[in-house]
């Protein structure tokens, strides 16, 4: 059982992050906010994929200023990317924004930075301190062998935190990531042990869909298999809405959420005598709509299908040309192969419909 950190709590609008919350699954759109019913489209897909909080870049006053229409037109938090202009962070604030990612570094003198902590302050908007390997002060990189370590990235997150906490302003969460997945792992794990705020994870530059999937599948999943980190961001080279897929498959396979059916396959073998991969495709696009969290197994054949399968509540495994359906590792009935995805579908409906009725 994993046994998660506790870290302060805070809000990014209706979201609660750290304390113990359930992780939440961000992801960033790749719209300019200028172009507001093509953001706003953008983060209702997402939205409708399960993304939970939402960042968007702020390069201009302009995008700054367009984030209060483009908050008016979706139903989750809205977080402002910002660098360097501490102008945008004020105009993001005044558009009604839910949070900032910011570095209180960055932005100019401490009077900058008090401005901003000024204006976040009455509506206890959370700023978000990200530290990225490729990116760190010169400075620190000297006085660490002129190459990023992680002792250099948590040297200069906590150069950010103390600012505000200098400042008596505690709504924050950080975090600290790199493109090498050991070096993001040994990183979050030193400053996770340093500061009480919660930790955003993310393996940044991850790359395309099947290279960033792995990358943040390991370093991502390592952190939380550690009890570290309250939200994540798969970043992926791709449309977005792989990001929340990926991000969500990683906590539910820890156990550390539960996001409705899944599925679980064999890898097939010389024993399969049926089309095992378009079964389990087929399998895995039905149970997409379903909300009850069951586990539903798809076996290549009768002879291991259900032992190997004993946990899950529903399955089926293939034979030659005739095929079973079992719950709980138990055979219920046997039906041609081409029955049995919509036979093991009639089971699944007939259990959700009593379990309904119960309720």
């Amino acid at each position: 059982m994993i046994v998660r950190k506790q870290t302060n709590g805070i809000h990014v609008g209706s979201v609660k992050i750290g304390d113990f919350s359930p992780i939440s699954i961000q992801s960033m759109i790749t719209t300019n906010p200028i172009y507001t019913d093509k953001a706003i489209a953008e983060i209702n897909r997402l939205t409708e994929a399960g993304c939970e909080i939402v960042r968007v870049a702020v390069p201009t006053m302009e995008a700054a200023k367009s984030l209060e229409i483009v908050k008016k037109g979706i139903s989750i938090p809205l977080i402002a990317d910002i660098h360097f202009d501490y102008r945008l962070a004020l105009q993001a604030i005044d558009s009604n924004v839910d949070g900032l990612r910011i570095n209180p570094g960055n932005i100019g003198s401490i009077d900058n930075v008090l401005a901003v902590v000024e204006k976040a302050k009455p509506k206890r908007i959370p700023i978000r301190i990200g530290v990225n390997a490729g990116s760190l002060p010169k400075r620190i990189l000297e006085a660490y062998g002129g190459h990023p370590t992680a002792d250099g990235m948590v040297e200069t997150a906590l150069e950010h935190v103390r600012i505000l906490e200098k400042l008596d302003y505690k709504e924050m969460k950080l975090s600290i990531k790199a493109t090498e997945v050991p070096l993001m792992i040994e990183a979050y794990r030193k400053l996770s042990d340093k500061v009480p705020y919660p930790l955003h994870l993310g393996v940044t530059e991850a790359g395309t869909i099947k290279q960033g999937t792995i990358k943040s599948a390991i370093g991502i999943g390592a952190l939380l298999a550690d009890g570290i980190g309250d939200t994540l961001r798969v970043s992926l080279t791709g449309d977005p809405i792989h990001e929340i897929e990926v991000g969500r498959m990683i906590v539910s396979s820890l156990g550390l959420r539960n996001f409705g059916a899944t599925m679980i396959s064999c890898p097939t073998c010389g024993r399969c005598q049926v089309n095992l991969f378009s079964m389990a495709e087929t399998v895995e696009q039905r149970l997409a709509s379903i909300k009850e969290p069951i586990k539903v197994a798809v076996m290549g054949c009768v002879v291991n299908g259900p032992g190997e399968a004993r946990e899950a509540d529903f399955g089926i495994a293939g034979g030659n040309g005739q095929g079973i359906v079992f719950r709980k590792g138990e055979v219920i009935k046997t039906v041609p192969e081409h029955q049995l995805v919509d036979t093991l579908f009639n089971e699944i409906n007939t259990y959700l419909e009593m379990k309904e009725k119960e309720s």
